[in-house]
C-alpha cells in the first residue's frame, strides 16, 4: 500500500479517554476509533490486523476438524428463555422488539442456536461426534466498558461447540480443542496461562480460561511458586495456615466506644488483625445473611453465590438489618438471631475478637464453642503467600486478560432443547456438549499490552498490518523515487506485505508513524543510495544495518519468511 492518497492517519497525543496502553496505541495509530462507550469501528489498518488473527484461529480450528458456519446476531428471545438464560444474563443482554411486538435479543452467546443447528442433523449415534464454529459479533451491555478492546459491548468471538455421545467423547473433543488453542496462542506469541475458572452463566462441569499475562487486566491469576497450580482468584481454594495451639480463654465483653472498623478495633485493643473476625451484613434474596471472616480477609462473592445458588448478593439496608439484633459496626456471631455463615478459617482462630451486637462493645477471647452458625465453608479470597492446595507451596498473583475459555457443558442445553440421538440399541440418549470461545479483539489488545515501548506497538510478523515499511526520505529526489518504486514492486512480487510511505512529510514524522503502528521491518531509502546502500531497521530491538540495494529484497524476503514460521 502507498500511503499517499490512501486512508491513513495517526495521532501525536495520547487518547484522553483510553485507560489501557493497548487502547491508547490502537486509537493513536488509527487502527480503531471509539463511537460510543465500549463500541469501536475497526479502520483499515486495524481490520488488517484483526483479519490476520482470525485467519490463524480459522486455520487451527479447521486443522482440528471443526467446520465453520455463521449464526445470526438477531435472535428470538424464546431460545434463551427455554434454557433459563434471560434471567442468568439479566441486564447484560440487549433486548428489543420487532414491529409485531415479538421480543428479540442481540446474541450475547450462541449455545442455544448451535444446539438447534445440531438438532437438525443428529438422529443416530452414527451422526456423532462433530464440532462446528463461527467467528461472529456478540453483544453484551457491559455496565462499565473499559480498557479499549478488553471490555466492550460489541465484540468478535470465535465460539465452537462439540457434540458427542457421552462424557468420554466430550473428554476427547475437549482435548482436541485445547491442543488447537495452544497452537493458536503459541503462533501469536502470547505469554499465557491456562487457569481453572468459574462456569458462570454458561453452566457445565468444568471451565478453563486462557489468560494473557499483563500488567493490566480485570482478572487476578493465582499461581504457585512450586508447582503448575493456576486458577482464577474467584474460584481459588483458600487453605488456612493457622495452627493455633493457644489455650482457650474465657470470653469477655469489652467497651470499644466509637471503634467501628476492624482496623480501629484491633488498634484500640492492641490485637493482631489476624486475631479478629469481621461481619458482612448482606441481602441474599431479601433475607439478611451475615458472613463472618478473618479480619484481614475479603469475602469472595463468587464462592458465596455458588454456595447459596444465587446470582448475586448485595449489602443489606437498614430495614433488613432491623429484622435481627445485628448492630452495624458491632455485629458478631455470638447469639446473633439471623442466618450466619462463617468461613472455615474462623473455626481455627483461638481467642479472637468480634462484635457483641451491642453498640460500643466487642467480645475478646471468643472461640468456636462460643458461636452458632448455619453454614461453614470456604468463602474468602486467597492472598499472596497463602498455601497452595496442591503442593503446599506459596501462592502469588498475576494480572490477566481472558482471551479464551473452554467449557464442558455436558447435557444442560441438549436436555432443554431436545437434542437426542438413538444409540446402537435404539435407545434415546441426550447429546453431550462442549463449548470453546476465543475473544479475537482481546487477543489483539493482549499482544499490544505485552509488546510495546515508548514509541508504540511492536507487532509480530504474522499480526502486523504490514510486514515491511518502505520510507523514502526525499520525495523530490527522482533517483530515490525510482529505487523506492523498484523495491516496492519487487517486494510485492515476492508476496511481501509492504506499506510505502511516499508522503511529503519530514523523515522524523514518517519514522515515528511506522514505529507507532508496529511494522516489524523498515527500509529507508535516502542519501546512501549514492553508495548503493539502504538502511534496514528492526522494530523489535531497534537495531539497524546498511544493505546493498541489490540485496535488500532477498534479505527482507528471508526475514519475513523466517518470522512467519
Amino acid at each position: 500500500m502507498k500511503i499517499n492518497n490512501s486512508y491513513f492517519f495517526t495521532l501525536r497525543e495520547d487518547a484522553k479517554d483510553e485507560e489501557s496502553t493497548s487502547g491508547n496505541l490502537l486509537v493513536r495509530s488509527g487502527m480503531i476509533k471509539k463511537v460510543g462507550a465500549g463500541i469501536y469501528m475497526f479502520l483499515p489498518l486495524g481490520l488488517r490486523t484483526l483479519d490476520k488473527i482470525k485467519k490463524i484461529v480459522k486455520e487451527e480450528m479447521d486443522n482440528a476438524g471443526a467446520q465453520e458456519l455463521l449464526m445470526p446476531s438477531l435472535i428470538p428471545s424464546d431460545y434463551y428463555e427455554t434454557c433459563g438464560r434471560v434471567e442468568a444474563f439479566g441486564n447484560d443482554m440487549f433486548n428489543l422488539k420487532d414491529r409485531g411486538n415479538k421480543p428479540l435479543v442481540l446474541g450475547p452467546t450462541h449455545e442455544e442456536l448451535f444446539t438447534i443447528a445440531a438438532k437438525s442433523m443428529v438422529k443416530s449415534y452414527k451422526d456423532l461426534p462433530f464440532t462446528i464454529y463461527q467467528q461472529a459479533d456478540k453483544f453484551r451491555d457491559e455496565p462499565r466498558p473499559r480498557y479499549g478492546l478488553i471490555r466492550v459491548r460489541e465484540f468478535i468471538m470465535k465460539d465452537a461447540y462439540s457434540f458427542d455421545r457421552d462424557e468420554k467423547g466430550l473428554d476427547e473433543s475437549y482435548n482436541i480443542m485445547k491442543n488447537a488453542y495452544n497452537k493458536i496462542y503459541d503462533r501469536l506469541g502470547i505469554n499465557y496461562k491456562i487457569v481453572k475458572a468459574d462456569c458462570g452463566a454458561m453452566g457445565g462441569t468444568l471451565s478453563e480460561e486462557y489468560q494473557a499475562v499483563t500488567d493490566i487486566g480485570e482478572d487476578t491469576l493465582v499461581l504457585c511458586d512450586s508447582c503448575d497450580y493456576s486458577t482464577n482468584l474467584e474460584i481459588s481454594e483458600c487453605i488456612s495456615s493457622i495452627n493455633d495451639n493457644e489455650a482457650e480463654h474465657q470470653m469477655e465483653l469489652i467497651e470499644t466506644p466509637h471503634q467501628e472498623t476492624i482496623e480501629d478495633v484491633c488498634k484500640f485493643l492492641k490485637l493482631d488483625v489476624k486475631k479478629s473476625v469481621k461481619a458482612l451484613l448482606m441481602n441474599v434474596n431479601n433475607e439478611l445473611v451475615v458472613f463472618f471472616i478473618r479480619g484481614d480477609r475479603e469475602l469472595n462473592e463468587n464462592k458465596v453465590c455458588k454456595l447459596l445458588n444465587v446470582k448475586e448478593i448485595n449489602f443489606a439496608d437498614d430495614a433488613l438489618i432491623a429484622t435481627s439484633n445485628a448492630v452495624p459496626g458491632y455485629t458478631g456471631p455470638v447469639d446473633l438471631n439471623c442466618k450466619v455463615i462463617i468461613d472455615n478459617e474462623v473455626l481455627k482462630i483461638k481467642n479472637f475478637c468480634c462484635g457483641a451486637n451491642k453498640e460500643g462493645y466487642h467480645y475478646i477471647n471468643v472461640n468456636s464453642n462460643d458461636i452458632k452458625y448455619d453454614i461453614v465453608a470456604d468463602i474468602v479470597n486467597v492472598e499472596e503467600g497463602d498455601i497452595c492446595p496442591c503442593c503446599g507451596g506459596k501462592l502469588y498473583f498475576k494480572k490477566g486478560i481472558e482471551i479464551g475459555n473452554l467449557f464442558k457443558l455436558g447435557t444442560k442445553y441438549a436436555e432443554k432443547l431436545g437434542l437426542t440421538y438413538l444409540d446402537e440399541n435404539n435407545q434415546e440418549k441426550v447429546v453431550t456438549m462442549g463449548c470453546y470461545g476465543i475473544g479475537v479483539g482481546r487477543i489483539l489488545a493482549s499482544i499490544i499490552e505485552q509488546n510495546n515501548d515508548k514509541d508504540g506497538m511492536i507487532l509480530p510478523m504474522n499480526v502486523a498490518p504490514y510486514q515491511v515499511a518502505l520510507v523514502q526520505i526525499d520525495m523530490k529526489n527522482e533517483e530515490q523515487t525510482a529505487i523506492s518504486e523498484k523495491i516496492y514492486a519487487e517486494l510485492r512480487k515476492n508476496n511481501i506485505e509492504v506499506i510505502y510511505d511516499n508522503r511529503e512529510e519530514r523523515p522524523g514524522v514518517k519514522f515515528k508513524d511506522m514505529e507507532l503502528i508496529g511494522i516489524p521491518l523498515r527500509i529507508t531509502v535516502g542519501k546512501k543510495i549514492t553508495d548503493d546502500l539502504v538502511e534496514l531497521k528492526y522494530r523489535v530491538n531497534g537495531e539497524q544495518e546498511e544493505i546493498s540495494i541489490s540485496e535488500i529484497v532477498t534479505k527482507v524476503t528471508e526475514l519475513v519468511k523466517d518470522g512467519l514460521k
